[in-house]
């Protein structure tokens, strides 16, 4: 049996799923770490013990009253648990079927072998979207599959019960269906090209507003309106069930899931910065009741900002700055609430380099190259993409590990810069506009990350002083 090349999409698939085993493997007795995936944890073990969309039955009541003090809106609860809309359903589902199949002893080593495949297809998925947007030059294929198999943040990812494994892949394979299916012209392929992002809204929420721009590429960009219907049809043939079951439960119009009030509420707290902040997340979890929880944050953003409304452009472009933030804080936790024991100052100070460089390297690339592309309609989409998924966050909550999402973009951009970089300098010697254009994109995102280590320089200090690994970090 020959074995794949290196850098084909079979030989990337390969690299990037062995890459990923190595952490898997080596925790496979790892417990669930942090809130998120203890709750898609329960709903998983709910789905697969047949006792539908719940999460908080009493056994997961009693562990999780020991960290938090949870006040019942509602009097009937149901030892079972509660149903929930509060978290969208495709993950949740798809840990019901593993756990089926693996049973519940092993079902953390089987979701995360599961989740690697999934990360694994990323790399081949990369390079199939910068061949279909650069044919002539499979260099840039080549470097955007190999970024997405090695990127040191994605290798760990599957170790974490939570949506991006699948929300990624869903994204990618969104886009490559819409691009077939504007290649192609074919009934089937705009059918299939709703049902992948549908299923990725019904995975998170947040990139409905991309589904809608391809849309209108689709009818307007291409003056296709059968096309545009039909790939209408698909998207809305899988969110509407989950919506419709959304709404009878909370009484109320409830989209795929009901935490926009809860994103609200951290987003313009007044002692919050636009980001996630641990203190601030557990003001609203208390409450059980999801619509509850909802009308409350949406209220108290709402009030914040009517009581400052000059805060919110500052808060906007902080949520901006932290979209596109250095990857620190999952290794920032971790060591310093003391899960690997004290690291030398050299060896820290290299992994932590190689955790925060990558993004830093791929979006200036791409940033720096960006300005000189010549725009065709499978551009076009790609940067309906970037806006249509960045822009709610800024609207909402932002976090770094949000911008993961759009990485294949970016590295395929990325590819393309470095495999034309001479072609680039002569071009920006030629043009003024667009050379300022690429000095004033680097040059916000090399603010942005100065500024950022600038603001957290005494919790650095602490990090890579003597006693960081037991600085107890928050997440």
């Amino acid at each position: 049996m020959r074995l794949p090349k290196l850098f084909s999409p079979s030989g990337l698939f390969l690299l990037a799923f062995v890459l990923r085993l190595v952490p898997v493997v080596a925790a496979i007795s790892l417990p669930i770490g942090l809130d998120d995936m203890f709750q898609y944890d329960m709903l998983g073990r709910s789905l697969a013990a047949g006792e539908g969309y719940r999460w908080y039955a009493q056994p997961d009541l009693d562990l999780i009253r020991s960290y938090i003090d949870i006040d019942f809106i509602a009097p009937d609860y149901d030892p079972r648990g509660i149903e929930t809309s509060f978290r969208a359903p495709a993950y949740p589902f798809l840990l019901a079927g593993v756990y089926t199949l693996s049973g519940l002893e092993w079902r953390l080593f089987a979701a995360r072998l599961v989740n690697a495949a999934l990360g694994a297809l990323l790399a081949p998925m990369t390079y199939a979207l910068a061949r279909r947007l650069f044919p002539d030059d499979e260099r840039v294929a080549r470097f955007g599959g190999a970024a997405l198999a090695a990127y040191p943040m994605l290798l760990i990812y599957p170790l974490a019960l939570a949506t991006e494994n699948l929300f990624f892949p869903l994204v990618l394979g969104g886009l490559l269906a819409l691009l077939r299916a504007a290649e192609k012209q074919r009934a089937r392929d705009w059918l299939l090209a709703g049902a992948i992002l549908g299923a990725a809204t019904l995975t998170r929420s947040v990139i409905f507003a991309f589904a809608g721009l391809a849309g209108l590429w689709i009818w307007f960009g291409l003056r296709n309106f059968r096309a545009a219907l039909l790939y209408g049809l698909a998207v809305f043939a899988l969110v509407l069930p989950w919506t419709i079951r959304n709404t009878l439960l909370e009484g109320q119009f409830t989209f795929v899931e009901n935490s926009m009030g809860y994103n609200l509420h951290m987003g313009y707290h007044p002692q919050g910065t636009g980001t996630f902040q641990y203190g601030i997340s557990v003001e609203l979890l208390p409450y059980l009741d999801d619509g509850e929880r909802n009308t409350r944050g949406t209220q108290m953003a709402l009030g914040y900002i009517q009581d400052d409304p000059g805060r919110v452009p500052s808060f906007m472009a902080s949520k901006l700055g932290y979209f596109f933030g250095l990857e620190r804080r999952a290794i920032s936790y971790f060591y310093t609430n003391n899960f690997f024991g004290n690291i030398p100052t050299v060896p820290l100070v290299a992994v932590f380099l190689l955790f925060t460089l990558p993004f830093p390297i791929i979006s200036t690339l791409a940033a720096a190259g960006l300005p000189f592309v010549r725009w065709s309609r499978e551009r076009i989409l790609t940067l309906l993409l970037l806006a249509g998924y960045i822009l709610p966050h800024i609207l909402l909550m932002a976090e770094d590990r949000f911008h993961l999402a759009i990485l294949p973009v970016l590295a395929v951009y990325a590819g393309h810069a470095w495999t034309q970089r001479r072609e680039l300098v002569a071009a920006a010697r030629r043009s003024l506009p667009q050379a300022l254009a690429a000095a004033l994109l680097v040059g916000l995102l090399w603010l942005n990350w100065g500024l950022e280590l600038h603001r957290d320089s005494a919790k650095l200090a602490q990090l890579f002083g003597p006693d960081g690994n037991r600085a107890g970090f928050s997440y």
